[in-house]
C-alpha cells in the first residue's frame, strides 16, 4: 500500500503573509477578544480568519521579511453582531464595532441548541404524540434559516424556521419520514419557540430510505482491486502552503466561510513565473426550492452566507475520498466559545492520469506521437444539511484550470398532504407519500484575475454566421466576434452555448508573438439561471443568480456576491448594489464572478442517496503562450523511441 503523505495548513511556522491562521494564533485572538471586548456571558464566536494583507505587501514580500499578522473576527452577543480586527503581532484590538441591522451566519452550536429547544416545547411534544411519536430522541429538528419574506419578518430578531423529521430507529434515515403540518419559528437569541402552528396531522411516509451496508442487501462480488501506485513518489512539492507542480505554482488557504482558497496562481514559462490569478474561491451558493406550498416556499438557503462551507468541511480518508499518493492538509477554525478546532485532512491533493494529452499519427511514416495527460487535483468536501458538495480544482499540463462541483448526498423531502395529486407538480415521488422537491443549486466563484499582471480587460467572444452575399458566396463562412466589455453593466451576461459564447481576460500590456494581447478564457460548461419570478423574495437576496457572469473592479471589501451578511437580509446587497455604479472594468485589476447553476429535476435513481452529479467550467489560455505549452511533456514510460511514442 502506498504511504499517505500528510501536512497541515497551519501547523508550520508562518512564513508568508497569506498563510492561514495557526491554532495558536486563533487561541491568542479569542483570548484578546474575551479579555478586552467587554462581552456578556452569552457571546458566541462565528469566525476567526486571516485579515489578508494588501496586495502591495504580498507582492513585495521576500522570505525573511517581517510582516503584521491580523485577524478578522465575527461574533454575536445578545443578538447583536460584532466585527473586530485584532493585531496578533501587537496583541491588541484594533477595531471592535457592532454591525447594526444584520444577522451573522448560524453556527453548528446554535442549530443543536435550536433542536433541544424545540423538543422541550410542550406543544411540540403534544404534536408528536398526536402523530404516534413518543421517543423524542428519534425526532430530527433541522434548523433552517428564516430568510426574509416581507415586512412581517423581524430582521432585528435572530430566527430559525425548523423542518421536522423522524427516525424509525437510532440509525434510520429520517429524511425518509418528514413530519408535515407543523410551522415553527425559534428565536435563536433567547432560544425559545415564538410561533407554533399545527395545521393538520399528515400521514408520515413509512418506507425506509436507508443506504448503509446493512440496509442495501447483497453487495456486488465481481469488483476487482484497483491499485494506484507512484513508486517514485508524487511530482509535486510542498513547502508549507506553497505548491509547485508541472510549472504551476500557487498557495493554499482555508476559511470558515469559503473553505479552500487558492492564492497567487502562476505558470512558469520560459524561465519566468507568469501570474494568472491572485485569488480564487467559491464565494456564495444558494439552493432555491420550487414548491410554493405554505410550509415549503421558504426553502431557499444561502449555504455559505447563512452557515459556511469551511466550518462544515469533512475530514477526508484515503481510499474513500481520494486515491493514490496523497498530500493532506489540516485547517484550523474556531468554535462558538473561541477554542481552536482542528479540521484534520480537510484538503486533499493528488495527481491523476487523465487520458491523452495530445496525439498524432503520420500515416506516411506510420509513426505516432502521443503524450498522456496528468492533472493535479486539489479538493475539499463539505456537508450542508442533507447535501454533500465536493469542490475540485484541476491543474493541467497545458496551462488549463478546471473547476468542478460534485453534488451528492440526500435530497430534501416533504410528505404529501391529503388531497394533493398523486403525481406532484413540484417534485417527484421517490417512495409512497414521499416527495423529493424540484430545486436548483447555484454556486458563485470569485476570481481575482492577474493575467500577466494586474491590468486586465474582459472581451466577450461568440460565433456568428457570415450573411450570404459577396463575402460569403457559398454560405459556409462563420467567424468569432469579439466585443470589449468596458463597464460593469455591459459585463452582466448569461451563457449562450448555441453561439459558443465565452469570455476572455486579456492584458493589452503583454503581447504574444503574433502581437495580440495575451489572455485566458472562461469557458462555460453546463449551466442555467434562476427560474424564479423577479418578485421572489429569495431572488432579492441572491441577485447574483440572475446572471452567469459579473465583472467588477477589484475592491478589498467586495468579497461575497450576496453581501457580507445575507442571513435574514431584505436583499439587494453584494453584486447588484456594487454594479449600480456601473464602474469601468477596462485595463484595471478586475474580478470575475461566475455563477454556476444546476437544475435538479428529482428522480427515483437519486433516492435514498444521490449518485454524484458533475458540473463546472474551465479557465484556458488563449494566446497566453507562444505555442502548445505541453510539447515538452515526455512520452509514457516504456514507449521511448527517439522521443517518439510508436505504434
Amino acid at each position: 500500500m502506498v504511504d499517505t503523505l500528510h501536512s497541515s495548513v497551519a501547523s508550520r511556522p508562518t512564513l508568508h503573509p497569506l498563510d492561514s491562521l495557526t491554532a495558536n494564533e486563533i487561541t491568542e485572538v479569542t483570548r484578546i477578544i474575551r479579555e478586552n471586548g467587554g462581552l456578556s456571558p452569552h457571546f458566541r464566536f462565528i469566525s476567526v480568519t486571516l485579515h489578508e494583507p494588501t496586495k502591495d505587501l504580498v507582492r513585495a514580500f521576500k522570505p525573511g521579511d517581517a510582516f503584521p499578522r491580523e485577524a478578522e473576527v465575527v461574533l454575536i452577543d445578545q443578538g447583536v453582531t460584532y466585527e473586530a480586527l485584532v493585531d496578533i503581532t501587537g496583541s491588541r484590538i484594533v477595531e471592535f464595532l457592532p454591525v447594526p441591522g444584520v444577522q451573522a451566519s448560524i453556527p453548528f452550536e446554535e442549530a443543536i441548541e435550536c433542536e433541544v429547544c424545540v423538543k422541550a416545547y410542550p406543544l411540540f411534544q403534544e404534536a408528536m404524540r398526536k402523530r404516534g411519536i413518543t421517543d423524542m430522541d428519534l425526532v430530527m429538528v433541522d434548523s433552517w434559516p428564516a430568510g426574509y419574506y416581507g415586512t412581517d419578518d423581524d430582521v432585528a430578531r435572530r430566527l430559525s424556521r425548523p423542518l421536522i423529521f423522524v427516525r424509525f430507529g437510532p440509525k434510520d434515515n429520517g429524511y425518509a419520514h418528514p413530519i408535515e403540518g407543523l410551522h415553527l419559528v425559534v428565536d435563536l437569541t433567547r432560544m425559545e419557540v415564538v410561533l407554533f402552528e399545527d395545521y393538520a396531522v399528515v400521514p408520515i411516509p413509512q418506507e425506509a430510505g436507508n443506504y448503509t451496508l446493512d440496509a442495501v442487501g447483497p453487495l456486488r462480488t465481481d469488483l476487482k482491486s484497483l491499485e494506484i501506485t507512484q513508486p517514485d513518489g508524487p511530482s509535486f512539492s510542498v513547502d508549507g502552503n506553497l505548491i509547485r507542480w508541472q510549472k504551476w505554482q500557487f498557495r493554499l488557504g482555508f476559511t470558515h466561510r469559503e473553505g479552500l482558497v487558492l492564492y497567487t496562481v502562476g505558470y512558469e514559462d520560459q524561465g519566468r513565473l507568469r501570474p494568472i490569478l491572485y485569488r480564487m474561491s467559491v464565494a456564495e451558493m444558494i439552493v432555491p426550492y420550487g414548491d410554493p406550498s405554505p410550509l415549503h416556499y421558504r426553502r431557499n438557503v444561502l449555504d455559505m452566507g447563512e452557515h459556511g462551507l469551511g466550518v462544515q468541511a469533512n475530514s477526508l480518508e484515503r481510499g474513500c475520498d481520494c486515491l493514490g499518493e496523497i498530500q493532506y492538509f489540516d485547517a484550523y477554525l474556531t468554535d462558538g466559545r473561541g477554542d481552536a478546532v482542528t479540521k484534520k485532512n480537510v484538503i486533499c491533493m493528488h495527481e491523476e492520469d487523465y487520458g491523452v494529452l495530445w496525439k498524432h499519427t503520420d500515416f506516411r511514416t506510420e509513426e505516432g506521437q502521443v503524450r498522456r495527460s496528468r492533472r493535479l487535483v486539489v479538493s475539499f468536501f463539505t456537508t450542508v444539511g442533507v447535501y454533500d458538495y465536493g469542490f475540485f480544482w484541476y491543474f493541467y499540463q497545458d496551462g488549463s484550470i478546471e473547476v468542478e462541483v460534485k453534488l451528492t448526498g440526500i435530497m430534501s423531502t416533504r410528505g404529501m398532504l391529503v388531497g394533493e395529486p398523486m403525481k406532484p407538480k413540484y417534485g417527484t415521488l421517490v417512495a409512497p407519500g414521499l416527495n423529493a422537491i424540484i430545486h436548483q443549486h447555484f454556486f458563485n466563484f470569485r476570481m481575482d484575475m492577474e493575467v500577466d499582471g494586474p491590468q486586465n480587460s474582459v472581451v466577450e467572444v461568440h460565433v456568428e454566421a457570415e450573411p450570404e452575399g459577396p463575402t460569403n458566396p457559398y454560405g459556409n463562412a462563420f467567424f468569432a466576434r469579439e466585443t470589449l466589455l468596458t463597464t460593469e453593466q455591459e459585463a452582466q451576461q448569461v451563457i449562450d452555448p448555441l453561439a459558443s459564447r465565452y469570455w476572455k481576460v486579456i492584458n493589452s500590456h503583454s503581447r504574444n508573438r503574433m502581437g495580440e494581447p495575451v489572455g485566458y478564457k472562461l469557458m462555460p460548461g453546463e449551466n442555467t439561471v434562476s427560474f424564479a419570478q423577479p418578485s421572489a423574495f429569495f431572488l432579492k437576496r441572491a441577485g447574483f443568480t440572475t446572471k452567469n457572469l459579473w465583472v467588477t473592479p477589484y475592491h478589498p471589501q467586495e468579497r461575497f456576491p450576496a453581501g457580507e451578511y445575507p442571513n435574514q437580509h431584505p436583499g439587494g446587497a453584494g453584486l447588484p448594489a456594487w454594479c449600480r455604479a456601473n464602474r469601468s472594468i477596462e485595463d484595471t485589476n478586475l474580478v470575475l464572478w461566475y455563477t454556476l447553476g444546476v437544475t435538479h429535476i428529482t428522480r427515483l435513481e437519486d433516492w435514498p442517496v444521490m449518485p454524484v452529479r458533475y458540473v463546472g467550467f474551465m479557465l484556458q489560455p488563449v494566446g497566453f503562450f507562444h505555442r502548445n505549452p505541453a510539447l515538452d511533456v515526455p512520452p509514457p514510460p516504456g514507449h521511448h523511441d527517439g522521443g517518439r511514442c510508436t505504434h
